[in-house]
């Protein structure tokens, strides 16, 4: 059985799709999944299905979803070792998952290993396990969940931590020289980071890097016009250098 929450909420048993239905019946396994190997309180699940007023079934309805979720998992009563298992404890309820089977912890060991991988120059198997990281996702974390203060919570970490490795990503490529091959895909990533220096650093740089330095001091004319009218900012100084070093280029005695 595996899960997935980098994107819609999924449970598959083998090749079969297995996602429970009811709202917030996805919304207690989505929770359990986020916290896998800890205790979480009835009462704050109950919090995140119902906010500050729950109705006086709630802790019936709970247990109702509970027991659902429980036969869910339980695959018509296979319980083989290593098959996930929802138990009750402390007051709370925790699931217990096997190694490999939720697409978000596989996720962060990608990009966890992606990162030392980059600390020690190997920059082919960085990228190549960014790319790995970033293929588990297949939408927004958890796009088709009612999310809840500690869901929300979750998801903008995961959302977080995919744009960390989408920068990791860039910098592995442009350590590798692949400045033509970025350059749509920086276009679409500030596009979509409009605010993200970063990526409009980087874009800056590939862009110049492959001679195309009018469309580089054009990406710098337009961060400054919206930085100036949304935040009332300039471009940083690291924005400033680039612009000043692509002009440059551009005359004798440039770099």
């Amino acid at each position: 059985m595996h899960f997935h929450v980098l994107g819609t909420l999924e449970v598959w048993d083998g090749e079969r799709l297995i996602t429970p239905s009811a709202p917030k019946q996805r919304s207690v396994l989505a929770l359990l999944l986020a916290s896998a190997g800890e205790v979480i309180p009835a009462e704050a699940l109950m919090e995140e299905l119902w906010g500050g007023n729950p109705p006086a079934s709630a802790q019936t309805t709970l247990q109702t979803y509970v027991y659902q979720l429980r036969k869910l998992l339980s695959r018509g009563g296979d319980a083989s070792p290593g098959a996930p298992r929802l138990v009750t404890k402390h007051g709370g309820y925790l699931i217990t998952l096997e190694d490999g089977v939720l697409d978000a912890v596989e996720f962060e060991e990608l990009v966890g290993l992606a990162r030392d991988h980059l600390e020690d120059g190997e920059v082919e198997r960085a990228s190549a396990a960014l790319r790995r990281a970033l293929g588990l996702w297949h939408g927004s974390a958890l796009a088709d969940v009612v999310l809840g203060p500690r869901l929300a919570i979750y998801a903008t970490r995961l959302e977080e931590l995919r744009l960390h490795a989408l920068k990791l990503k860039v910098e592995a490529q442009m350590r590798m020289g692949r400045y033509q091959e970025l350059i749509g895909e920086l276009k679409e990533l500030t596009a979509l980071h409009q605010l993200d220096e970063w990526f409009h650093l980087q874009l800056m740089e590939a862009l110049s890097r492959a001679s195309r330095r009018h469309e580089a001091l054009e990406v710098y004319r337009s961060l400054r016009h919206v930085l100036r009218s949304e935040l009332g900012l300039e471009p940083s100084v690291e924005m400033q250098r680039l612009q000043q070093a692509v002009l440059t280029a551009g005359h004798p005695g440039g770099r």
